[in-house]
């Protein structure tokens, strides 16, 4: 789970990242790539309309990005926070568990020091009864003696065997109350951290949503000025900026210099616009 949320972290940065640089593209492209800047009137007009509309699209894209990092960084906190309570209960497991290792080793020590006094018990009464009549009244005694301090010995470590096994019971219902508490822990912040993951990734899609109704809401400005767009009126403006004048060129006429045809002097002709 905690690595999934990561994962997930990791893919908002990322896209992020891609909207930022998307955005940024836009933007200088629409400030930067010259388009259709000779066009006169209506379709100028609706150039002017188009440029500012990418610009603004690629400015969503770069609002986008930063929204996705700050559902990045809300992803991290949300992941340090429940590390930080998980460690919390962890810490409390592995203390239990490490004494309740202790305490089986002890009991484990006391249980084979128990059995050995068995057998010193019993090798004791053997020693007793193979001796009967066997040795002097003087040994006789010593054999009883040592039984009785084997007997005595048996004693203390039943006692004190019984005693680990009682201290090993007790942290064993420790150790399993909280086990289960941990249990029901981990299973309340797994069932908190796929909700939390499942409305981050809803989140995450009303937001791409969003920046595509927002996009198409430009175009659709986009598309309104290219609504007001005449080609007639576009044709008499560019008519209006360059004609030459309002009437076309007159005839061309001819003048003589000499009108008489039999004068010896080489007639010239002109010709000049009237």
């Amino acid at each position: 789970g905690r690595k999934n949320c990561k994962e997930f972290e990791d893919f908002l940065r990322e896209r992020a990242s891609v909207e930022e640089r998307y955005g940024k593209e836009l933007i200088n492209l629409s400030r930067k790539k010259p388009c259709g800047q000779t066009e006169l009137n209506t379709l100028r007009r609706a150039l002017e309309v188009f440029k500012q509309r990418v610009e603004t699209i690629g400015q969503v894209h770069m609002q986008l990005a930063q929204n996705l990092r700050e559902e990045a960084k809300k992803m991290e906190d949300f992941r340090d926070k429940q590390k930080l309570h998980r460690k919390k209960i962890e810490l409390i497991m592995d203390a239990i568990h490490k004494n309740r290792n202790l305490q089986y080793k002890k009991t484990l020590d006391a249980k084979r020091l128990y059995e050995q006094r068995c057998r010193d018990k019993d090798e004791a009464e053997q020693a007793v009864h193979r001796s009967t009549n066997l040795v002097t009244p003087k040994q006789q005694e010593k054999l009883f003696v040592k039984l009785a301090q084997a007997k005595s010995a048996l004693e203390d470590s039943d006692r004190m065997y019984q005693n680990n096994v009682n201290a090993l019971e007790k942290i064993r219902e420790e150790w399993q109350n909280e086990h289960i508490k941990a249990c029901e822990f981990f299973e309340s912040q797994e069932c908190e951290r796929i909700n939390y993951f499942r409305n981050a990734m809803w989140l995450h899609v009303n937001q791409l949503s969003e920046g595509c109704v927002k996009n198409d809401d430009n175009y659709e400005e986009i598309r309104k000025a290219l609504e007001q767009c005449s080609i007639g009126n576009d044709i008499e403006c560019f008519v209006h900026i360059r004609k030459t004048g309002s009437l076309p060129p007159g005839p061309y006429l001819l003048e003589k210099v000499y009108k008489s045809e039999g004068a010896t002097t080489t007639n010239t002709q002109i010709l000049r616009s009237s």
